[in-house]
This record gives structure tokens, sequence and C-alpha cells, in this order.
């Protein structure tokens, strides 16, 4: 599959996968004959995880280290594990600080009273 198809597939844009694969955060990517990239099942699924890792916020650095470790084969994954529970800790709180501010908004909008239909 050429990064096109591959953009589609793992939701990233082609420029995206060229930053992460210049920022040496990507395996290895074979090209083929005429010197295009060829992506792998296995890469897609690579690539799909660093597009949520940033869709929920992770930081550039934290991501680096993370597929540094991933890199580095089985000694890393005690502390690629640390990072992806640290990460959904942060989430966590987030999604607990969001459905605070939800709540507040909704008893804000009922003191309006009720909506009126056009």
């Amino acid at each position: 599959m050429k990064i096109a198809e591959a953009a589609k597939a793992c939701g990233l844009s082609a420029h995206t996968i060229r930053f992460y694969e210049k920022s040496d955060m990507l395996p290895r990517i074979e090209r083929g004959p005429d010197g295009h990239r060829r992506f792998t099942p296995p890469l897609i699924e690579w690539l799909t995880l660093l597009y949520w890792l940033r869709e929920t916020g992770m930081p550039l650095a934290q991501m680096r280290q993370f597929t540094a470790l991933a890199k580095a084969g089985d000694a890393g994954m005690p502390e690629r594990r640390k990072i992806l529970a640290d990460h959904a800790d942060t989430l966590r709180a987030k999604r607990a600080t969001l459905e605070k501010c939800e709540r507040i908004l909704a008893i804000k909008i009922a003191s309006y009273g009720p909506t009126e239909d056009p």
C-alpha cells in the first residue's frame, strides 16, 4: 500500500506520516522498485496507534520516547506500559474535568429558562 492509502487507512495525513518517519518514530519502511514507500498491515497498525496517541493529547516528546522504547524490543516493555498507563490516567482526569464543566454548563443553560421554538 502506498502513502496515500496508508494515510486514509490510519487517519494521519501523508505529511504527518513523513514527519514521523523523519523523526525516527516508525520502523523501517520498505520501498518498491519505483522508490515509493510500501506500507504493510503491521505498519498501518503502528501508525493508527500514533494517530490515537496524538489525538488523545500525548505530547510529541512522550510519543518519541514510547517509539524509541518499542524499537528496543521487549526490554522496553515495562516502560512502554507505564507511559500508556500514565497517559490513560491523564485521560481519566481530563474526562472528569470535562464532565464537571458539562454539568456546570447545563446548570447555567437551565438558568436561562426553557428554549423557545422559532
